[in-house]
């Protein structure tokens, strides 16, 4: 079967980009395995159209192309590790987790995680700000990647699809903190929890500790936000001073917590009070992971002998 592609995102291919990728993933090539690349590859549940893609322009071809530098940037450069993974269902599932630090790589890093460490591995869709699909470039390489514009009608047919979704209900003021403020977790929205009531979906909370310090953000740039089109953009110690490297993340070691998968039953529809006392749950969860996070992992991140941890 095949189904006609609809998405957010232009349907149009990018051979710069995918040469560009093609020969980068060579050169990483030993971070790749096969039998896991198929296994993560596989794992989608949503159909493909006669052009290998999915309706939102997911790619499975373009993602084996970015498996080897995904897992160099997962093993090498931020050597994650995750804390809690275990097995969990292949049905549907949301993952909602904190905002650390001011460049989406925080979702990249936990879907990483599901797709190099998950048993089985799975490719996890992660729901993108209004914003994100108007930037060049990068919108249409997370389109490729599987992640998704975060409007309500993608969540639940995703869902209703059994595939993994993340969400980060701190939206904006998640991403727009500055150094001083990180980890401390702005007010949740509570769309996520009506959907996943909606669609009978267990809710993952995850923290994310680490990144904030990755890219420590001092200032928000509104000139270069608003030539981006993003809400937000750091300066940081080295950017723009040292350019262009300055803007690369430092290469900190991150942590992810997974809780338990928690369900919540009642009316999806009810007064916002109601809503809001759940959505209370996952949050306080969330900020009790990543104080853990922050507690194991002390209160100087960065080592002399050991670099930034």
């Amino acid at each position: 079967m095949t189904e006609d592609y609809t998405s957010e995102y232009d349907d149009y291919r990018s051979p710069h980009l995918e040469d560009f990728l093609s020969e980068v993933g060579t050169r990483f090539r030993d971070w790749g395995d096969k039998n896991w690349e198929n296994q993560v590859l596989n794992s989608g549940a949503t159909k493909l159209n006669e052009f290998g893609f999915d309706p939102f322009g997911m790619s499975p071809a373009f993602i084996r192309k970015v498996i080897p530098i995904v897992r160099f940037l997962y093993r090498g450069y931020f050597r994650v590790r995750t804390h809690g993974l275990h097995e969990l269902p292949t049905t549907r599932l949301m993952f909602v987790a904190n905002h650390s630090g001011q460049l989406p790589f925080d979702g990249s890093l936990i879907a990483a995680a599901l797709a190099i460490e998950g048993r089985p591995p799975r490719i996890l869709r992660s729901m993108v700000e209004r914003w994100v699909p108007k930037l060049p470039f990068v919108s249409l390489f997370m389109a490729r990647c599987g992640q998704v514009l975060g409007d309500p009608d993608n969540s639940r047919r995703l869902l209703e699809n059994d595939e993994a979704i993340l969400v980060f209900p701190e939206g904006v003021r998640g991403i727009s903190k500055l150094y001083w403020d990180r980890y401390k977790l702005k007010k949740f929205s509570a769309g996520f929890m009506r959907l996943a009531m909606e669609t009978g979906t267990p809710i993952v909370p995850v923290a994310v500790v680490g990144a904030e310090e990755a890219i420590p953000a001092i200032h928000n740039s509104k000139i270069l936000a608003r030539l981006l089109g993003a809400p937000a953009f750091p300066i940081t110690p080295t950017f723009p001073w040292i350019f262009p490297w300055g803007i690369l993340p430092y290469p900190v070691k991150i942590h992810l917590y997974l809780g338990e998968p928690m369900s919540f039953s009642g009316d999806p529809n009810d007064e916002d009070e109601v809503i809001e006392s759940k959505v209370a749950k996952i949050q306080d969860k969330i900020q009790q992971l990543v104080d853990r996070g922050l507690k194991e992992r002390g209160p100087f991140p960065i080592s002399v002998l050991g670099g930034v941890r």
